[in-house]
């Protein structure tokens, strides 16, 4: 059995990697905790808790964490994501709330209770990740793997030419992340443009389910369907792009990573024009100890399947 806690700044595709955590067969969630990113705290916290009511498991903890980047104002992707996180769909409060603890002590906890047993899916800005490891620097030696959507591998960035998303808001904290030592496999922005968008004739057999997690999962994805559309950037694409639960279903089964390069990669945390940026030595140009497995292609078809099996029921 595999333990998994993923650390999320939760709105659309986050929903997704989220449902792979709590319904998937075999694996077991132990909590999800949550940062600020994509959208605002204590939106990412409600969206969070939603989730696992749709997906019929509120027993699973979710656990508020940082709220702002460790040295830097917050940027989010209300642009992308709608004013609440999931496609401006506006659903009710959740029932339950968020746990007492503080997601860094949550993370801090669970690996102490399960040693090289947890793996660590990290699908927003590193800032708790970074906070725990301050708590706890023994914390890279207790976790089994820590998987990261972060980053782009010598490719342009989603927000600025130079960085993805999650790095450009924390930086510092992806920084630190990655020189922490943990055995770590990042999936870069490049290869989920490449390999997790599906187009609108691959998303048909969601479209005609119409059970309720399609339904769920076409209401949050709404806004960034219509961001892929009119973006220049991507050049129009008429499609829903899946990072986060591309990352998770490769953490579930390996054969959707098709091929990974063992490489040093760092971030630049001091730049005025590529705060963000990731370095990632391809050709080991620096000479510097590999600290990441970085993926560079994606089975497709395979993530494809998996998602369209989650969402049948």
């Amino acid at each position: 059995m595999t333990r998994f806690l993923i650390d999320s700044d939760t709105a659309g595709d986050d929903v997704a990697s989220l449902l792979f955590g709590l319904l998937w067969p075999g694996i077991t969630l132990e909590a999800i905790t949550v940062a600020a990113g994509n959208v605002h705290l204590h939106e990412a916290v409600r969206n969070a808790l939603y989730t696992t009511e749709i997906a019929g498991r509120p027993e699973v903890p979710v656990f508020a964490g940082a709220g702002s980047p460790l040295l830097r104002p917050l940027v989010t992707a209300h642009y992308v994501h709608g004013d609440d996180g999931m496609g401006n769909s506006n659903f009710p409060a959740p029932v339950k709330a968020a746990e007492r603890e503080h997601a860094v002590d949550a993370i801090v906890a669970l690996a102490d209770r399960y040693p090289s047993d947890l793996e660590v899916i990290a699908q927003a800005p590193l800032t708790n990740i970074a906070l725990a490891v301050h708590k706890d620097p023994s914390l890279p030696e207790k976790i089994a793997r820590l998987w990261i959507m972060g980053g782009s591998n010598n490719a342009l960035g989603n927000i600025t030419p130079a960085a993805e998303f999650n790095f450009y808001v924390d930086p510092e904290a992806a920084h630190i992340v990655l020189q922490a030592g943990f055995e770590t496999t990042i999936v870069p922005w490049d290869v989920c443009l490449a390999d997790a968008v599906l187009m609108r004739e691959e998303l048909e057999p969601i479209l005609s389910m119409h059970t309720k997690l399609s339904e769920f999962y076409l209401a949050v994805n709404a806004a960034a369907w219509e961001f892929m559309r009119s973006d220049v950037e991507t050049g129009g694409v008429d499609g829903i792009g899946h990072p986060d639960s591309l990352l998770m279903a490769m953490a579930i089964d390996s054969s959707v990573m098709v091929e990974s390069q063992r490489c040093f990669v760092d971030v630049e945390h001091r730049g005025e024009l590529t705060s963000g940026y990731s370095l990632v030595d391809v050709n080991d140009v620096l000479g510097r100890e590999p600290n990441a497995d970085v993926v560079t292609k994606a089975n497709h078809d395979r993530f494809k399947q998996m998602l369209v099996e989650l969402l049948k029921d």
